[in-house]
């Protein structure tokens, strides 16, 4: 029996000292680098697409990346879950040193699809990854960052190194792995199919459901629908002062989600954050004027064919 004991005291310990290991592997080699394998794309753009373009990146990009003097120069990002550490969101302004100006088109479309920087670096969880947008909508956002937009104007400043936490690293070492970059050309869906162009919309353009599905950590990019609780809100994320908001619930349940909503009343809370004359949103979730109401009565269509879930939000806040 002793024989036992002692060898079982000598398989845990080499357990124990396995997973220090481990830890302390994670810990100093800090979020993995990768392979480049940027396409070799030059995008040919028009004044359509830049306007497109800005459109896009003022919904999806400004933001985290807008500094409070109007420039895209990056900034601390203060509603990032504590979990995750701490980050300042790169500058994207077009200077050649520490900007995008020393991305090539390719190299950009590379980042914005897979995570991947042109240094192998890969770009933190945090920041959003684009698999599944089109050609056209990824085409304009690199036209619009290589325009002469005022706020890309050059500013030669680089950002402190954001402090990723063990949880962020460790993730970044089995989860969240870079995403594959598409074999073949993606297109969005038309608009006149209004149920297929809201999914585009919330899961591909804008990504709605990342913040608002429980968490983060269990967000699958690649295929958006498996995401457990999938648009059941619920994922917190702290205020301007600190204060841990939840994002709200937008399957189609009556009672915890936008069951009982009306389109109207949905359109104008995402466009101009309003309902019914009175403030629906809470930051940091923000309006999106720049957002259409076609675009948004499309998302609108599209969340009224997921699944309700009964996931009562305000509750959240009493625990």
């Amino acid at each position: 029996m002793k024989k036992v004991l002692k060898v079982l005291g000598i398989l845990i310990g080499l357990a124990v000292l396995l997973l220090a290991a481990g830890a302390a592997y994670i810990h100093f080699d800090g979020i993995p680098t990768y392979e480049v394998k940027a396409p070799d794309l030059k995008v040919t753009a028009d004044s359509a697409m830049v306007a497109e373009g800005k459109r896009l990146a003022t919904m999806v990009c400004s933001k985290c990346h807008m500094a409070s003097n109007g420039l895209l120069e990056g900034q601390h990002m203060k509603d990032l879950p504590a979990q995750f550490g701490k980050a300042w969101s790169a500058n994207i302004t077009r200077d050649p040193k520490y900007g995008t100006g020393r991305y090539t088109d390719g190299e950009l479309a590379y980042l914005l699809r897979t995570g991947i920087k042109r240094d192998g670096s890969y770009a933190p969880p945090w920041m959003p990854k684009f698999p599944h947008l089109s050609d056209h909508d990824l085409h304009s956002v690199i036209a619009y960052l290589r325009s002469d937009a005022p706020e890309l104007a050059p500013v030669a400043k680089a950002q402190p190194p954001s402090q990723p936490s063990f949880l962020a690293k460790f993730l970044a070492h089995v989860a969240f792995k870079p995403l594959p970059y598409p074999s073949g050309p993606i297109e969005a869906p038309p608009v006149t199919d209004k149920v297929a162009f809201g999914k585009y919309m919330s899961t591909a353009k804008v990504e709605c459901f990342s913040c608002h599905s429980p968490s983060f950590e269990t967000t699958n990019t690649m295929e958006p629908e498996k995401t457990p609780g999938y648009f059941s809100g619920g994922n917190g994320m702290p205020d301007k002062e600190g204060t841990i908001i939840y994002t709200r619930n937008l399957t189609p349940d009556k009672a915890t989600g936008i069951g009982s909503w009306t389109e109207e009343q949905f359109v104008k809370a995402v466009r101009f954050g309003q309902r019914d004359g009175k403030p629906a949103l809470r930051y940091p979730m923000e309006p999106f004027p720049a957002m259409t109401d076609e675009e948004a009565s499309a998302i609108w269509a599209y969340l009224q064919t997921i699944p309700a879930i009964s996931h009562d939000v305000d509750a959240l806040y009493k625990k």
